[in-house]
């Protein structure tokens, strides 16, 4: 049994997702936290003549629940991220839900090391993100 997964290491095919509604306070939240104060994110008018059509929230706040997913779920605690490649498909907007989903691809066999197939879905089926992300795992005591 291993520290670092301590009900074991994960396996290719191992899969978790997390679901969650985007409000208009996470575009906020997030402006603060980076300073991305963009008029896609803020600026109704700009936005909707833009060819998002309106207000969408920050990449960021996009991919966050991917974070929460390895954090949570698969891997679990204690991994973090090594390397992402992640491309944004379609917006996000408040209100709507989405789910980060991770899918094991690879698992090293010398480090705790995963390698995933990452997802993020809104609720009317439109993938908005997808990639690989490479995590690390480390034992937490």
């Amino acid at each position: 049994m291993s520290t670092t997964w301590p009900k074991g290491a994960p396996r290719p095919g191992d899969r978790a997702e997390l679901s969650r509604t985007v409000e208009a306070a996470d575009i906020e939240l997030f402006t603060r936290i980076s300073g991305d104060r963009n008029p896609l994110h803020y600026d109704e008018q700009a936005a909707a003549d833009s060819r998002f059509g309106g207000i969408i929230v920050q990449g960021g706040v996009t991919s966050a629940i991917l974070n929460a997913v390895v954090a949570e779920r698969l891997p679990g605690p204690g991994t973090v991220f090594l390397n992402v490649n992640w491309n944004f498909l379609a917006p996000v907007r408040p209100g709507d839900e989405i789910t980060g989903a991770v899918q094991v691809i690879e698992v090293r066999t010398d480090k705790p090391i995963t390698k995933l197939r990452t997802t993020v879905t809104r609720q009317d089926g439109t993938l908005v993100l997808e990639g690989t992300a490479v995590c690390y795992t480390t034992a937490l005591i």
